[in-house]
């Protein structure tokens, strides 16, 4: 029965990447609107052709180059996104004669639809965002009710403050690889709204160094990282007789992978251990994987497009029990303010909780959040 809404939400998902795409012809009218508007850019000879934006290099400055692939990129259909010293003007997907090909003199890498801008404090992320880890730095707000097992009370509200920013980001070499180094921090906390002061449960703080790879529609994370967690006062004055507390604190390392597949779909996984852990007792191994939906069309309307994703993560420490974490909704896209993420998301959590001082105990729990991503 667990599994039951798991499910359904990957058949919903299943359904949703099987939608009609946008053809060329919109694409490329879409393009168009956003370069001469935004970027005061008119491009008669831009190309599209089987999803893929063509751009003659002339036409785009280098200082707004990176930003215009960016954008671009996030139009509905788009599978790359290329800007070429000299773009050779190909026939679009409804015409009938082959392509003429021009070998040019001189020309330089095409630019990826991921490449983003390289240099101190850049914007955007190389790894993406995980929507459904429960433990991923941005900030949010939930309320979640507990089915059966709880940690304190069935109404809980939980938040978060945190982000992933990147310190420096480069090219290696002319290649198409990026790399990028940051740190990641956060906190999390958890109330019982069903407490007169809506007390505070746990807190937990994360905080790490961090250094990520691109190549194309490949990307990894690892990091460095320390987390420690404390129970909040009047949770404490209220448990005292009946509580074992731990002093839970430790340091660890892991590493991801991730590979994003046609139609918004992407796949990854990774583990990592802890060390110098308190208590020392603790088995240090872990491994995540998932799978997440970010549709590439939207109700233009409200720039809104939906999304799922479904984490699952394992620990040595519970005998490798699958800790089960289901997110859907829609994502509200603007690209005039840092090209910013807010999310809107049902939840489900089936497994040992997140919630550190509680991680030996199983719950269960669906909800509603508020996710804003930079």
């Amino acid at each position: 029965m667990h599994f039951l809404p798991i499910i359904a939400f990957m058949l919903f998902g299943a359904s949703a990447v099987n939608a009609a795409m946008p053809d060329d012809s919109y694409i490329a009218g879409y393009a168009a609107g956003i370069l001469k508007h935004q970027f005061q850019i008119d491009a008669p000879a831009l190309i599209v052709r089987n999803g893929t934006i063509t751009i003659p290099a002339d036409k785009v400055s280098a200082g707004d180059r990176a930003k215009v692939v960016q954008i671009l990129s996030e139009i509905p259909g788009v599978a790359r996104v290329e800007v070429g010293e000299h773009a050779v003007q190909r026939s679009v997907a409804t015409a009938s004669v082959p392509d003429k090909e021009i070998t040019p003199k001189k020309s330089t890498p095409a630019i990826d639809s991921t490449m983003l801008a390289t240099g101190l404090l850049p914007e955007g992320h190389l790894f993406k965002p995980l929507l459904a880890d429960p433990r991923w730095a941005h900030f949010s707000a939930a309320y979640r009710n507990y089915v059966g097992n709880e940690i304190d009370g069935n109404n809980n509200g939980s938040v978060s403050f945190g982000e992933t920013i990147p310190f420096y980001r480069a090219n290696i070499g002319q290649s198409i690889v990026q790399w990028e180094a940051g740190i990641q921090a956060a906190v999390f906390s958890d109330f019982n709204l069903g407490a007169s002061s809506s007390d505070l449960i746990n807190t937990d703080f994360i905080a790490s160094a961090y250094s990520s790879m691109r190549a194309k529609n490949a990307s990894a994370f690892a990091r460095i990282y320390h987390q420690s967690s404390h129970l909040g006062d009047e949770f404490l004055l209220r448990k005292l007789t009946n509580l074992e507390r731990v002093n839970l604190s430790y340091e660890g390392i892991d590493l991801k992978l991730s590979y994003e597949l046609p139609y918004g779909v992407r796949v990854y996984g990774g583990g990592g251990g802890i060390f110098h852990k308190e208590p020392s007792t603790i088995k240090p191994w872990s491994v995540q994987y998932g799978m997440e939906f970010r549709s590439p069309w939207r109700i233009e309307s409200a720039a809104m497009r939906p999304i799922m994703a479904v984490d699952v993560k394992n620990h040595e420490q519970n005998n490798w029990n699958a800790d089960i974490s289901a997110r859907a909704g829609v994502q509200f896209d603007n690209f005039q303010t840092f090209n910013r993420k807010f999310q809107v998301l049902a939840e489900y959590f089936n497994g040992n909780s997140p919630t550190g001082q509680f991680f030996r105990e199983k719950v269960e729990y669906i909800g509603l959040g508020l996710h804003y991503h930079y």
